[in-house]
């Protein structure tokens, strides 16, 4: 039987002929035509479930504004809602078989969303799957509709509840940086600006900045997201509205609203909204720039930790995995190199998105399947990627004060914060005698009689080197040529 049950099929036709289903599956022949023509990415619209159920969505609001108008009966409306409901709570993902890059402009995947609905739907009306005679996915199912407005409209209701979890990991990850920042609040370090030894400043400091920086961008994508609740239902093949009934637009996106939770709003001009994709470039635009400052946080902790002797050795990452398979104990920074890798794709897929969005031709962008893999790629891989680098590789950074406390006092840099007081010149030969010398710059203060060993202590302490605590009290500069003349007789 198990056998008979894996070759059973039902015949199914369209417009070009006719061809043998299996009798399990819940799609149909334009699935199975898709599946033929498009083995490119070997990846299954269902690896991004929040489009598929964006697409369930979509069916779910159009059944119930068909019925609200009229133009589908209660009996068959309730059985595409209830069916649609099934999928939108995680159920029959594996039937969504077309692969992501499709052309057709998302048609492939609109088919398989109404056969696999439709036969769901038959499936609770006690019906056999395949008795489109009862009802359709086309006549049923997307009345209404074109994959015009379904697909667009489904990718950008799936994209935001797709953004909800990349920014609860956003804000998590933001939140380890400041817990860092807490950690080393006190943990004194050198600046540097192009790799060369700057002014002092605190580990917690730059921890903190880390922390700033993505706070920005959870703040950038929730201001774009809102470009993407603006919706074209109702506009079906180019805009028109053809094969739609008087209130149906506006039902239909009513009913969305409702059941996405999001503030969805009908375009102003459909024929424009149809055609148009500057939606998802300004999204992907600010997916790409919070990649692009999270490579360089990861090099930034890469550049921080390395050595662990021949490097900075400021902090240490969290050992994960053997760095070499030469040479013993070696241990490589992998969390923050999957990173940028990630970012670096992600900048791959906004190139993408552009291009597609500029390869759009008069009243329809054919192009929106890589336009929609492109982000919900990015938004995945970006989502674990933030996972990781909190998990596996922030939450465990330790700092190395004391190499951290002997860099500091043995910079130059820290001399900086003495010039109001003994002036540039003066600062500038005390440092380049540091520099011949190796002695400490406090004790070359002292000793030529600039300050006073207490006055030194307290303008080169934490507070005061890391900006911390303003410098409240000035003294008199002395004259640079007084120092280099050397100390009175």
């Amino acid at each position: 039987m198990a056998l008979d049950a894996m070759t059973r099929t039902r015949t199914e036709t369209d417009s070009l002929g006719s061809l043998e289903i299996p009798a399990d599956a819940y799609w149909g022949i334009h699935t199975a035509r898709a599946m033929e023509n498009f083995p490119i990415s070997r990846r299954p619209i269902s690896v991004y479930s929040d489009l598929v159920r964006g697409l369930a969505m979509v069916k779910q609001a159009a059944a119930r504004a068909n019925r609200e108008i009229g133009v589908l009966d209660p009996e068959r409306a309730d059985l595409i809602d209830r069916a649609a409901q099934l999928v939108i709570d995680g159920d029959y993902h594996d039937q969504f078989i077309v692969g992501v890059v499709q052309g057709g402009a998302g048609t492939s995947t609109n088919m398989n969303a109404n056969e696999v609905i439709t036969n769901i739907a038959l499936e609770l009306a006690g019906r056999e799957r395949g008795d489109y005679d009862y009802l359709s996915p086309i006549d049923h199912t997307n009345r209404s509709q074109s994959t015009n407005d379904v697909y667009p409209t489904a990718i950008k209701v799936g994209l935001s509840l797709d953004l909800v979890s990349l920014l609860d990991e956003l804000d998590l990850l933001r939140q380890s940086f400041l817990a860092k920042a807490r950690e080393f609040h006190d943990v004194l370090k050198v600046g540097r600006t192009q790799l060369q030894d700057a002014v002092p400043m605190t580990l917690g400091q730059e921890f903190n900045g880390f922390a700033t920086t993505l706070g920005y961008d959870h703040q950038r994508l929730t201001e774009n997201a809102y470009l993407l609740f603006e919706v074209n239902m109702g506009a079906t093949a180019i805009g028109t509205g053809i094969t739609t009934h008087r209130g149906y637009s506006s039902a239909v996106v009513r009913h969305l609203r409702e059941i996405t939770g999001l503030d969805l709003e009908l375009a102003g001009d459909l024929v424009e909204s149809t055609s148009d994709t500057g939606s998802f470039m300004s999204f992907s635009a600010s997916l790409k720039r919070n990649a692009i400052k999270l490579s360089k946080i990861s090099n930034d902790l890469r550049l921080l930790s390395s050595g662990p002797q021949a490097g900075f050795g400021e902090i240490n990452l969290p050992a994960r995995q053997a760095g070499s398979s030469i040479m013993p104990g070696k241990v490589n920074p992998v969390i923050p190199e999957v990173v940028s890798q990630v970012a670096f794709a992600v900048a791959g897929a906004d190139a993408t998105v552009t291009m597609a969005s500029e390869a759009g031709q008069l009243q329809l962008n054919a192009f929106e399947p890589i336009i929609a893999h492109s982000i919900f790629q990015s938004i995945t891989w970006m989502r674990r990627a933030m996972r990781t680098l909190r998990v596996n590789c922030v939450d465990g950074i330790t700092a190395n004060r004391e190499r951290l406390g002997a860099m500091v006092g043995s910079s130059v840099g820290v001399v900086t914060a003495l010039t109001p007081f003994i002036g540039y010149a003066a600062a500038a030969a005390l440092a380049k005698t540091a520099l011949l010398t190796g002695r400490n710059i406090a004790d070359l203060v002292v000793e030529a009689g600039l300050m006073s060993r207490e006055e030194v202590t307290k303008q080169l302490s934490p507070a005061r080197l890391s900006g911390l605590e303003a410098i409240t009290a000035v003294i008199p500069i002395q004259a640079a040529e007084d120092l280099l003349a050397g100390p009175e007789e």
